[in-house]
C-alpha cells in the first residue's frame, strides 16, 4: 500500500516546495510534479499516475484543486481509482475514500453536480420557452447570414467543446493508444481498453478513432498511431494480447490476466471460453521469446 503524492502549479514561474513539503510530510514516498493548467485535463503526468497506480494505493493532494477544477472530474478521476481498487486523499479537504466520512462526502459531491446539472437544463428550457412567447428568434444571427467570421468561430467552438469532453475520457484510453499503436490492430487495442473500463464507459472504434485523430492533430498524440498495423502471424495473436495487458499492469497476476481475457471474450488457444493461469503463463513466455514484452516495457 503505497501513498503518492500529485503537486502541481499552473505556469514555470510558480513554486511547488509548499505542496511537496505538505505531501512528504503526510507520508509520501513517491511525488510527482506537474506545471500545468488546471483546466486542461489531459495533464501527461496526471495520466502516467493514474495508469501506473494500483490496488490499495492511495494518490494524495494538498487540496482538490491540484487535481481538478471541476467536481465532474475531480468525481471521474475518483472513478477512475475505485476501478482500480484505489483511494483518493485531500490533505486539507475532508475527502479520504478509504474512510467511511470520506465516502459519504464524496456521494454528496456526487448528488450536488447531478443537482447543478438539473438546475442548468430547466433554466435552459425555461428560457427558451420565455424567448418563444416573446416572438425571439432563436440562434446566432451570422449564421443565419452564413457569415464565414461567425462559421468559424462555431466550428472552433464545437472543436474546443469536443476536445474537451474528450479530455475528461483520456486517461481511459491515451495511454494505451501510445503505447499499443500501431503495434496492435484497432480491434484488439479496443477491446484491451474496454476490458477495464464499466459498461457505460465503453468505446466504440469510430469514436475512439474520432478522438486519436483529433489528439493527433492538435499534438497530444504522435502521427505514428494512426499508421497502418503490421500483419501478424495467427499464432501470434494472443501472446501479443496478453504482452499488452501484462505491459500495462507490470503487477498484475495471472488469475487477473484470466479474469481480462473473459472480460475482452477472447477465446483459449483451443477456442475455450474459460482460461487458465497455465495457458496464460504458455503465451507469456511465447510473448517473451518473440520479444514482444521487451518491447512493451520500452514503451
Amino acid at each position: 500500500m503505497r501513498l503518492i503524492g500529485y503537486a502541481r502549479v499552473s505556469t514555470d514561474d510558480q513554486t511547488l516546495l509548499p505542496q511537496v513539503q505538505a505531501l512528504t510530510g503526510a507520508g509520501c514516498a513517491t511525488i510527482q510534479e506537474e506545471h500545468a493548467s488546471g483546466g486542461n485535463r489531459a495533464r501527461p503526468v496526471l495520466a502516467r499516475v493514474l495508469e501506473a497506480i494500483r490496488r490499495g494505493d492511495t494518490l494524495v493532494v494538498v487540496r482538490i484543486d491540484r487535481l481538478a477544477r471541476s467536481l465532474s472530474h475531480l468525481l471521474e478521476v475518483i472513478e477512475q481509482l475505485e476501478a482500480k481498487g484505489a483511494f483518493f486523499r485531500s490533505i486539507e479537504d475532508p475527502i479520504d475514500t478509504a474512510s467511511p466520512q470520506g465516502k459519504f462526502t464524496l456521494q454528496v459531491l456526487g448528488a450536488a453536480a447531478e443537482f447543478e446539472r438539473a438546475l442548468i437544463r430547466e433554466r435552459t428550457k425555461a428560457g427558451l420557452a420565455s424567448a418563444r412567447l416573446e416572438g425571439r428568434i432563436g440562434g446566432n444571427p451570422g449564421l443565419r447570414a452564413r457569415n464565414p467570421d461567425a462559421l468559424r468561430k462555431v466550428r472552433m467552438a464545437r472543436h474546443e467543446g469536443y476536445m474537451e469532453r474528450v479530455g475528461q475520457t483520456a486517461t481511459d484510453w491515451v495511454p494505451q493508444v501510445r503505447r499499443l499503436r500501431p503495434h496492435m490492430a484497432w480491434e484488439d487495442v479496443l477491446r484491451i481498453i474496454n476490458a477495464t473500463l464499466p459498461p457505460n464507459r465503453h468505446w466504440t472504434q469510430a469514436r475512439l478513432l474520432r478522438a486519436v485523430r483529433a489528439y493527433v492533430r492538435d499534438g497530444f498524440l504522435p502521427p505514428e498511431v494512426l499508421g497502418r498495423a503490421a500483419r501478424r502471424v495467427g499464432d501470434d495473436r494472443l501472446p501479443a494480447i496478453v504482452a499488452a495487458i501484462k505491459g500495462a499492469d507490470p503487477q498484475i497476476t495471472l488469475l487477473q490476466i484470466c479474469d481480462r481475457l473473459e472480460a475482452m471474450r477472447e477465446r483459449t488457444p483451443r477456442g475455450r471460453t474459460k482460461w487458465q493461469p497455465s495457458s496464460v503463463r504458455m503465451l507469456l513466455e511465447r510473448a517473451e521469446r518473440l520479444g514482444m514484452l521487451s518491447v512493451r516495457r520500452k514503451d
